[in-house]
């Protein structure tokens, strides 16, 4: 075993005896040890609910015959963190989490490992982990928050908070109404009730065969999610003992059927960073055009909140991830999974309760699946958007940009009325480097959903959006502005063509024109100049990489 590194041997007298200390007995060094990587914080309500997973996972692993051990990894509420300073922190976040579980897991050579995660980039940090490590791993995420209620009405909290507040500005919905709302949206424990990028991301887990089956929809506060942690903890020690790794399971098959996945249910493009990131660590490369390619090949299944009005809680009890598999059986690679059962036989064993929150092909939402990779001059190495959350009427688009080097400026304009129907909000020098830590516009899409213009205003940015947005939003714009790409070069007044059935962004001037400009722009430097943002700032890749640190 690998923790045999700290506690066979002669020379390994000291170590045993600080083992000890902790209340080990000595019958347990043979057994394996096992780390519980626990991102419990009481901030982030997704992950208020984890101390009672933790017995849980405890058990299994005691009762298969491991010795677990639990250590602490940062967390960041994205919600919490939005439009201000804490936003900046929480993409490159990832990589701290990943960094912190690999010093934790080879300091003290343990065996295998529990990941008990559940928000946006805690997820995918720890995955990278378990990638670049290659030491046995499972994921455990914590699950998806109920809906609010107002009466009979259900709420999700980025409808009912962040587009909800525009609402309010207008004088559509009164301060007695959003006060209710603002208490109401989040009743308890759980990641945010829609398809947002931490349901998303436990989606891609499961998909990529990393958790058990139905973990991803199982909600936060039910039983079945005990279960899941109990048997995430035994499973954890039969994948030590038969050394079963990261990488014979995030296979590039593996990939793809979580790439499939993740189109048919329309999730965050927040996961085309994440999922591109974990790749990277477990050395598969896997370029935006795979993305695309998928996407046109998976229809759309699935409307989840904000695309439309079903919630976690409904994909859960119409069959889960499960009952995706089923659906999307013909078109999925079957692969093993850690579980023990390949993709097909989850997809057999699978029960679809519910025709309309998971949509045959032929009654498909879309017939292309959520995210679309959009490239042409304005956007050389490629961008994204969430296609699934955008209306029909605004797949193609030409107007008029106003541009704005930070989203506070945005944010003044939006809510002050001062975006006309036609225009393009560009925001840049807000991407990887630039921002630095690229981050969500969610705040500026909520309010022009909120004041009605969703069908009238398009927004481009290189920074990136959350899973809440809908609209026509076009992120990850790349090269970003501070890499001297050409949204740094974009003059008030310049149109803009949004064409994504066609997978094209354009801005409508003269090459030569973008010649002259691009030979004469002067980058502005990052907003960040000391502390961590600054480190990662000199060494962020590009958003089309995944924007991994290298």
């Amino acid at each position: 075993m690998r923790s045999d590194r700290i506690k066979k041997g002669i020379e390994r007298v000291p170590h045993r005896a600080l083992l000890y200390a902790t209340g080990l007995r000595k019958k347990e060094l043979d057994k394996p040890f096992i780390l519980v990587a626990t991102s419990f914080t009481d901030i982030i309500p997704g992950h208020i609910g984890m101390r009672d997973l933790e017995r849980f996972i405890e058990r299994g692993i005691c009762s298969a015959g491991g010795v677990p051990f639990f250590s602490g990894i940062p967390g960041i509420c994205d919600g919490i963190a939005m439009g201000h300073l804490g936003m900046h922190y929480s993409l490159p976040s990832r990589e701290i989490i990943a960094d912190a579980l690999e010093s934790v897991a080879e300091a003290h050579a343990f065996d295998g490992i529990v990941c008990l995660t559940n928000c946006d980039k805690i997820t995918p940090g720890m995955m990278m982990a378990a990638a670049r490590l290659n030491i046995p791993t499972i994921i455990v995420t914590a699950g998806p928050m109920l809906s609010g209620r107002l009466g009979a009405r259900r709420l999700a909290f980025v409808h009912d908070t962040f587009e909800a507040l525009a609402r309010a500005k207008k004088g559509e919905i009164s301060a007695k109404e959003l006060n209710c709302l603002e208490e109401e949206a989040c009743p308890g424990a759980g990641s945010c009730q829609g398809l947002y990028t931490a349901n998303t991301m436990a989606c891609v887990s499961e998909a990529l065969g990393m958790s058990l089956p139905g973990c991803a929809t199982a909600l936060a506060v039910l039983s079945k999610k005990r279960r899941i942690a109990e048997e995430s903890g035994e499973r954890i020690v039969e994948l030590v003992r038969k050394n079963i790794l990261p990488r014979d399971i995030m296979t590039r098959e593996a990939f793809e059927n979580a790439i499939m996945v993740d189109m048919a249910l329309g999730g965050s493009t927040n996961t085309v960073l994440h999922i591109k990131a974990i790749a990277h660590e477990a050395g598969i490369d896997l370029p935006l055009e795979v993305f695309d390619k998928l996407s046109k090949s998976v229809p759309n299944i699935c409307c989840i909140e904000p695309a439309g009005e079903h919630m976690m809680e409904d994909l859960e009890y119409a069959g889960g991830i499960p009952a995706v598999f089923k659906r999307l059986k013909n078109k999925m690679n079957n692969v093993d999974t850690l579980s023990g059962k390949t993709t097909y036989e989850i997809a057999d064993e699978a029960v679809i309760t519910d025709d309309n929150v998971i949509r045959t092909e032929k009654t498909a939402y879309r017939k292309e699946g959520g995210i679309a990779v959009l490239f042409g001059n304005l956007a050389p190495d490629g961008a994204v958007v969430k296609q699934s959350a955008v209306s029909l009427k605004m797949m193609k688009f030409t107007g008029k940009a106003r541009t704005y080097n930070s989203e506070e400026d945005a944010m003044k304009d939006i809510l002050g009325g001062k975006i006309n129907k036609g225009e393009v909000v560009v925001i840049r020098y807000e991407g990887p480097a630039g921002g630095p830590g690229m981050r969500e516009m969610l705040a500026p899409t909520s309010a022009i959903v909120g004041l009605g213009l969703s069908e009238d205003v398009a927004l481009v940015t290189d920074g990136r959006f959350s899973g809440g947005t809908k609209g026509p939003c076009i992120g990850h714009i790349s090269p970003e502005a501070a890499a001297g790409g050409p949204i740094a070069i974009i003059e008030d007044g310049d149109e803009i063509e949004i064409d994504i059935a066609k997978r094209k962004i354009e801005l409508k001037i003269s090459d030569s024109e973008i010649k002259k400009r691009l030979k004469t722009l002067k980058i502005i430097p990052p907003k960040i100049t000391t502390g961590y943002l600054a480190r990662y700032a000199k060494m962020v890749t590009s958003a089309s990489t995944g924007a991994v640190v290298e």
